[in-house]
């Protein structure tokens, strides 16, 4: 049975990609639906399809663990963070803005193994990783510094804010944030999608981009109606693979 399941995948990725997703999403039915709409559910569905064909189960291992736990940690408080009108649309259920907001960065450095030469597969793949890093560093950060900042402070000026300012920035959040890019890192390591080495690289960009991330809401997202949340998602996580795109080249080149 292996044997056949290997065959149909070296065949066709993109079938073996469509179908493990469909069953996966009848067998997780009763799960699946409190955390994605339907809508969310069939674009989650394409980026499953992309990332199993293009970076095969290792890719998908790390984009399932994302979503898991990214939404794990948007429900954490949820009670509170509502009554306090900061949590989550939908009680967190992601949308297909959500997961596009969160993985379009990811989903165009895999496809870009298709199409780019063979020797810059291992940077498309870091910044695949990095991309979902950032992602889930940002979400853990807001959602738990949400849910337990003691203090909460803007990042441009340090002043006091309440909990939920956009640029509002915790030490409980800080600290959540760079658990979260570990534990993608770490994942990706697991699976053999990424050497040991490149976690300092995931976390480190992970770390640069959730602050950069954490200015442009600040001093930026309030000032335009067109900068919302999902597109900060997109420029947040672009930031995390270009950062460490580059210093992954830079450290091979030496």
């Amino acid at each position: 049975m292996a044997d056949f399941i290997y065959r149909i995948h070296t065949w066709n990725p993109w079938l073996v990609g469509a179908l493990l997703n469909l069953g996966l999403g009848l067998v997780t039915w009763p799960i699946i639906k409190k955390l994605l709409t339907p809508a969310g559910l069939f674009h989650a569905w394409i980026l499953g399809v992309i990332v199993w064909a293009t970076l095969n189960w290792q890719g998908y291992a790390v984009v399932v663990f994302y979503f898991l736990v990214g939404s794990a940690v948007t429900k954490v408080g949820m009670a509170q963070k509502e009554a306090a009108g900061i949590a989550e649309k939908r009680s967190g259920a992601r949308g297909p803005e959500n997961v596009w907001g969160s993985a379009l960065v990811a989903t165009l450095c895999a496809l870009g193994t298709l199409v780019l030469d063979p020797t810059l597969h291992f940077l498309l793949t870091l910044g695949y990783v990095a991309s979902f890093s950032t992602k889930l560093s940002d979400t853990a950060a807001s959602e738990i510094g949400k849910a337990y900042g003691k203090h909460t402070f803007l990042i441009t000026t340090l002043k006091p804010v309440p909990r939920g300012t956009e640029g509002a920035v915790s030490l409980e959040g800080t600290l959540a944030g760079v658990v979260g890019s570990v534990a993608i890192a770490l994942i990706a390591v697991l699976v053999g999608l990424i050497s040991p080495l490149d976690i300092s690289i995931c976390v480190a960009a992970a770390f640069i981009a959730t602050n950069l991330e954490s200015v442009i809401g600040a001093t930026l997202q309030h000032r335009f109606n067109w900068l919302t949340n999902e597109l900060v998602n997109v420029i947040n996580t672009l930031i995390g693979a270009i950062a460490a795109i580059s210093m992954g080249w830079l450290l091979n080149t030496l």
